[in-house]
């Protein structure tokens, strides 16, 4: 096993991406938490109230001789609609915002590419934002970690 990576993504509620992060090969850990604003450590309520700059976002731990970054950019940008701005489904707001956090300037890159193949494949830009610096991840209370499995769901569809 090589060493561990990270990879931080935003895309809407956090609670389903967790989990297909979480299910995907060569992913060893998913924790979902908040990343992006001016606030520190926010919690649930004070993000949710759009007041503290936080996206709801995915800390991924990965083994990059398991699975890329390339893999993991691509699985995020099926993962939800990146074309939207500050909103997925129901949930609107700048903390359901589409966003990549990227670890390091080859992250940036591949993210980059990875947005460019999904405008391709959607036919129209997507709005996700590619943050190149080194942002705080703050992780959300523990009750928010792995929610569905706790809750007996394997997806927030209703």
């Amino acid at each position: 096993m090589s060493a561990l990576e990270k990879a931080t993504f935003a895309a809407g509620c956090f609670w389903g991406v967790e989990v297909d992060f979480r299910n995907t090969p060569g992913v060893k850990g998913a924790q979902v938490g908040y990343i992006g604003g001016h606030t520190e450590s926010p919690t649930y309520r004070e993000v949710c109230g759009g007041g503290t700059g936080h996206a709801e976002a995915v800390e991924v731990t990965f083994d990059p001789s398991e699975v890329s970054y390339g893999e993991l950019a691509d699985t995020f940008f099926r993962l939800h609609d990146p074309t939207q701005v500050n909103r997925q489904g129901p949930d609107i707001g700048s903390q359901y915002r589409s966003a990549v956090f990227a670890h390091s300037p080859e992250q940036e890159r591949v993210a980059r590419e990875a947005a460019a193949r999904a405008a391709e494949r959607l036919g129209r830009p997507v709005a996700t934002q590619i943050v190149a610096d080194e942002q705080t991840f703050w992780p959300a209370e523990e009750y928010h970690q792995q929610y569905l499995v706790k809750n007996g769901r394997a997806t927030c569809a209703v």
